[in-house]
């Protein structure tokens, strides 16, 4: 979405294809010009705070925080491919005024860069809400779990179930990166979890080398047997590295508002773990089925 100077039917189309992610009053912006950009530098704080995600989450974070100082703009990073654009008049918010004169990204625009940057694919694309449902979504995470399950790269929402406004990315310790609203520039903030706080997503966490991934959770217990009642072997106090030798359908497993009847054998404890508390798809992707 490049400045032109067909800035009203530009605006008309933005109302379908992005978010408004506005989030305060204007009248609380300190008012910035369109020259005014503080160093990423003094932003500060950006980075993967907390152990635990895969490496694809990591540089998702990173790519993110590469973009500290961009000005938010309404429709920004919605051009052709992923990376800062123009933005557009927000007919709502008269602090997006200057934003055909800035370069940068909107929350759905800095969430579809980081995650391209990541993964080499633009996977991310359209706005906060497609992305909230995106089917590379591994995970969910309601409203009420707070910030106890994520890891830094998981997407936070706010805003309806099929009408969200607003997108973060976490970076653990409970802080965030967004492009917030007209007015401010990409900024590390504290996390919001009232007002419509909906939830959160993990994104396309798959296998990393070796057929190792993460858990999550605190306080998990292994079993000698894929099965809840068996022998408990081992507890994960929290966010864990596995290697995974093979996976297989046994006892169903209802826990942290998931079902799931998926068990993985890890070689290392020699003992079994629910899918449940394996960051990626319920019937993990890579991993053979035990003979």
């Amino acid at each position: 979405m490049h400045h032109t100077l067909v800035r009203a039917r530009r605006t008309l189309v933005a109302a379908s294809i992005v978010a408004a992610c506005a989030i305060v009053p204007t009248a609380q912006l300190s008012a910035a010009t369109p020259q005014s950009r503080p160093s990423a530098a003094a932003a500060g704080g950006c980075d993967v705070l907390a152990p635990g995600a895969f490496a694809t989450a990591e540089a998702a974070v990173r790519a993110a925080c590469s973009q500290l100082g961009i000005w938010y703009t309404w429709g920004g990073g919605h051009g052709p491919q992923p990376g800062a654009t123009y933005g557009q008049v927000d007919p709502t918010d008269p602090a997006s005024n200057h934003d055909p004169e800035r370069l940068g990204f909107d929350c759905s625009g800095l969430v579809r860069y980081a995650y391209a940057q990541a993964t080499g694919q633009d996977i991310l694309a359209g706005n906060s809400n497609g992305q909230y449902h995106s089917p590379h979504a591994t995970a969910r995470f309601g409203a009420a779990q707070g910030t106890g399950p994520l890891l830094p790269g998981d997407l936070m929402a706010w805003g309806g179930d099929n009408s969200i406004h607003h997108i973060a990315v976490y970076l653990g310790a409970g802080k965030m990166v967004e492009a917030r609203q007209s007015g401010t520039h990409v900024m590390v903030s504290d996390v919001r979890l009232g007002g419509d706080y909906n939830g959160a997503v993990r994104i396309g966490a798959g296998p990393g080398q070796n057929g190792t991934f993460s858990t999550w959770g605190t306080d998990v217990w292994t079993h000698a047997q894929p099965s809840t009642t068996s022998a408990r072997v081992n507890k994960f106090a929290g966010p864990t590295r596995v290697k995974v030798g093979c996976q297989k359908h046994a006892q169903l497993v209802e826990a942290e508002g998931y079902r799931n009847d998926a068990w993985s054998y890890l070689p290392d404890y020699k003992a079994w773990i629910t899918n449940i508390y394996i960051q990626g798809s319920a019937w993990l992707d890579g991993v053979p089925t035990c003979a």
